[in-house]
C-alpha cells in the first residue's frame, strides 16, 4: 500500500475528545503519513469543533503535515477513505447508565449486561441494540463508499461487533483493544525486564490468557508461582493501603485466583470479568479488586466517568490558553503500543509487524469456530492480516477454553442473535438463567422498564 499523495483516515466518533486528540497526535508523528487527510466525524457539533481546533493547532505546533477536515456527515467522511476508525458509543454513557439504574432497581446489580465473563461496565451487549446497529451501519457505509478501506473498530463490545461485522458485511474489519498490554503490569511486579520477555496472549476480547511467558529465552511461568508463594501477601498488603486507581487490578487477588482455578494467567480486562464469585456486591468486589472495588464497582465506575469530564474540561482550558503551547499539555511523543497507528503504519509502509488484533479465527486457535472473532497476535503488512498458528498450546488451555472462553462465546452469540432477530424472548431467556433472578415477574418488570425508558423506542419495537 503505497501512496504519493497521502492517505485518507476517517475517525468516526471523533467527539471522544481525549481519544481522538491522542490519535491525531500519533498520526501527526508518523513521517510516512505526511500529506494525509484526517477526517474528524461526529454528530455532536460542539465537541467536534473543539476537537478540530485542538487537532489543527496541535498539528501546526509539531509541524506535522496532516490536513484536518471535519464533518457531521458519516458517508462524506468515509467516502474513498483508506482507513476508517470506529470509536463511537451510540447515545453516550448517560443512556447506558440510566439503563443500569433501572436494572438495579429491579435487583440486577450493575445491570442486566453484567453476566459471567462480561462484567466490564461499557461493554454493552444485550442492551446494546443501538451500538450494534450503528456499528453495522458504519460497516455497510464502508462497503458502499470505501470498499477497499480497512475498518478498524475500537468500539466496545469489540468481540461482538467484530464478529457481527465480519459475518454480515464484506467490510475488511479488524477489532483493536489495548487491554493486551496489561501483561506489562505482571512483568513489573515480577521484576522482569520487558525487553528480555517473550509473551503470547490469545483468547477472545476481554477473555484473554497468557499462553506463553519466556524470559531470556527460557520458560518463566514458574516465576509467577514463586511470586505468589513468597511475595504476593506482602505486595497485596501494600497495594490495599495505597490503591488510588480502580484500574489497578491486573495483578490482584482476582487475577491470582483465576490463575489457580484455570491454570493460565488472565490478561487485561479478563481480570475484571470472571464469574459472579468476584462480583456479588461491593464488599465482594473490594475483597478481590481492592478498596475501590475495581473499575466496574459503583465506586470505580463513578471515578472513571468523572475523569472523563475532568479530562474534557482540561482540554478546553488548554485550548483557550493561546499563550501556552498545547504540546506542554500533551507532549509530542508517540503513544507506546497504540494499536490503531501500529496497524496503519504496518500497512502503509508494508513493514510486517506482529500486532494483537481481533479477527475471525479461521482455524488459528484450536477449539473456537472459524467465524468467531478471536484476539491473538497476527502479522500485519500491506496485504492485510496473516494469521499465525497456535496448535502447540499449554495443557491448561483446554480448561480455559472449556470454562471461560466457550461461556463467553455463547453469551456473545446470544447478544448477536438478539440484535439480528429481536423479539421479547431474547431478553427473557437472557435473564431467566441469571443468578440474580428470583421470578418470572422480576424478569418481565425489568424488561418493561428498560424498554419504556425515553430514547429506547426503536429498541422497544425491535424486542416486542
Amino acid at each position: 500500500m503505497v501512496s504519493s499523495h497521502g492517505y485518507k483516515i476517517a475517525l468516526i466518533g471523533a467527539g471522544s475528545a481525549a481519544w481522538a486528540i491522542g490519535l491525531v497526535k500519533d498520526l501527526a508523528l508518523i513521517p510516512s503519513l505526511s500529506g494525509s487527510t484526517v477526517v474528524l466525524m461526529d454528530i455532536d457539533e460542539g465537541r467536534l469543533a473543539l476537537v478540530s481546533r485542538f487537532a489543527k493547532r496541535y498539528v501546526s505546533e509539531v509541524k506535522g503535515n496532516l490536513n484536518i477536515v471535519t464533518t457531521t456527515d458519516r458517508r462524506e467522511a468515509i467516502k474513498d477513505a483508506d482507513f476508517v476508525v470506529n470509536s463511537t458509543l451510540a447515545k453516550g454513557h448517560g443512556h447506558y447508565e440510566r439503563m443500569r439504574e433501572i436494572s438495579e432497581k429491579y435487583g440486577y446489580y450493575r445491570g442486566i449486561n453484567s453476566v459471567e465473563w462480561n462484567m466490564v461496565s461499557d461493554y454493552h451487549t444485550i442492551w446494546g441494540y443501538y451500538q450494534f446497529k450503528l456499528a453495522l451501519d458504519i460497516a455497510n457505509d464502508v462497503v458502499d463508499y470505501a470498499p477497499n478501506a480497512w475498518l478498524l473498530n475500537v468500539s466496545n463490545p469489540v468481540f461482538e461487533l467484530t464478529t457481527l461485522i465480519s459475518r454480515e458485511t464484506k467490510a475488511k474489519v479488524i477489532g483493536l483493544c489495548d487491554g493486551y498490554y496489561a501483561y506489562k503490569d505482571l512483568l513489573r511486579v515480577l521484576g522482569l525486564d520487558e525487553g528480555k520477555a517473550e509473551v503470547e496472549v490469545i483468547g477472545v476480547n476481554h477473555d484473554d490468557w497468557l499462553t506463553r511467558l519466556k524470559y531470556n529465552g527460557e520458560d518463566a511461568y514458574h516465576l509467577i508461582d514463586e511470586w505468589i508463594n513468597v511475595k504476593s501477601s506482602q505486595y497485596f498488603e501494600k497495594w490495599r493501603e495505597e490503591q488510588s486507581n480502580p484500574f489497578d487490578v491486573h495483578v490482584s487477588p482476582a487475577a491470582v485466583d483465576m490463575y489457580r482455578a484455570y491454570g493460565l494467567w488472565p490478561i487485561g480486562d479478563t481480570v475484571r470479568s470472571g464469574t459472579w464469585k468476584y462480583h456479588w456486591d461491593l464488599k465482594t468486589k473490594q475483597y478481590w479488586y481492592g478498596p475501590l472495588g475495581g473499575p466496574d464497582s459503583e465506586i470505580g465506575w463513578a471515578m472513571y466517568l468523572t475523569w472523563h469530564k475532568i479530562e474534557f474540561n482540561e482540554l478546553k482550558r488548554a485550548l483557550e490558553n493561546e499563550a501556552k503551547p498545547l504540546t506542554e499539555h500533551i507532549p509530542p511523543v508517540r503513544s507506546e503500543g497504540e494499536p490503531v497507528t501500529m496497524v496503519i503504519e504496518a500497512m502503509i509502509e508494508d513493514r510486517a509487524k506482529t500486532i494483537e488484533v481481533n479477527v475471525p479465527n479461521q482455524g488459528a486457535i484450536p477449539g473456537i469456530q472459524d467465524d468467531v472473532a478471536v484476539e491473538m497476535p497476527a502479522v500485519i503488512d500491506a496485504k492485510g492480516v496473516h494469521r499465525l498458528s497456535f496448535s502447540n498450546l499449554p495443557k491448561a488451555w483446554g480448561r480455559v477454553l472449556k470454562y471461560t472462553i466457550m461461556p463467553r462465546v455463547i453469551r456473545g452469540e446470544w447478544a448477536i442473535e438478539a440484535f439480528l432477530g429481536g423479539g421479547r424472548d431474547a431478553l427473557f431467556n437472557w435473564l431467566i438463567i441469571d443468578p440474580r433472578t428470583k421470578s418470572n415477574e422480576q424478569v418481565n418488570q425489568v424488561i418493561d422498564a428498560i424498554l419504556k425508558m425515553p430514547g429506547n423506542e426503536e429498541m422497544a419495537k425491535h424486542f416486542s
